[in-house]
């Protein structure tokens, strides 16, 4: 692992993510993505710690991300939008990995259709962040930070 991959948290974004703050303001809120990186950025800052931000619309590309997160990051926040209710790969790739995974959802996904109730992602995460909207991922920093600093 490289000595920045101890610092960076990936914050991974799956499909229609690169939409907010016009998809589906009621559902999903006014905030746009880069709003949320921008943010992401000052907060992991506090801790002494970057980000690698990443959005994909592509189910592979979140796991060969995740898979580089191994040796290229200290911790994974990962918003897998509907992937997460259907993908067993990513599933599949946060237990390849020994990193800690925060799952984040701008919605609160058990206040939702029944089918987005399942998770793919929750039972192979450290934890699950949902129904806070974009502060969601400023939690998830936190949560994170706090991880990381409780392994050193």
């Amino acid at each position: 692992m490289s000595e920045n991959a101890h610092n960076t948290l990936l914050i991974l974004n799956g499909p229609n993510l690169n939409l907010l703050g016009t998809r589906e303001p009621e559902t999903y809120g006014c905030v746009t993505l880069a709003e949320i990186e921008a943010n992401s950025a000052e907060k992991a800052k506090a801790y002494g710690l970057t980000i690698d931000f990443r959005q994909t619309n592509l189910e592979g590309t979140l796991v060969d991300w995740l898979q580089e997160a191994e040796s290229s990051a200290a911790g994974v926040i990962i918003n897998a939008a509907a992937y997460t209710h259907t993908s067993v790969a990513i599933h599949d790739a946060i237990a390849a990995i020994s990193k800690p995974v925060i799952e984040v959802h701008l919605s609160n996904i058990f206040a939702r259709e029944a089918y987005r109730h399942h998770s793919y992602v929750s039972d192979v995460a450290e934890g699950v962040i949902c129904g806070f909207g974009a502060h969601g991922y400023m939690l998830a920093i936190d949560a994170l930070a706090s991880m990381l600093r409780h392994q050193s």
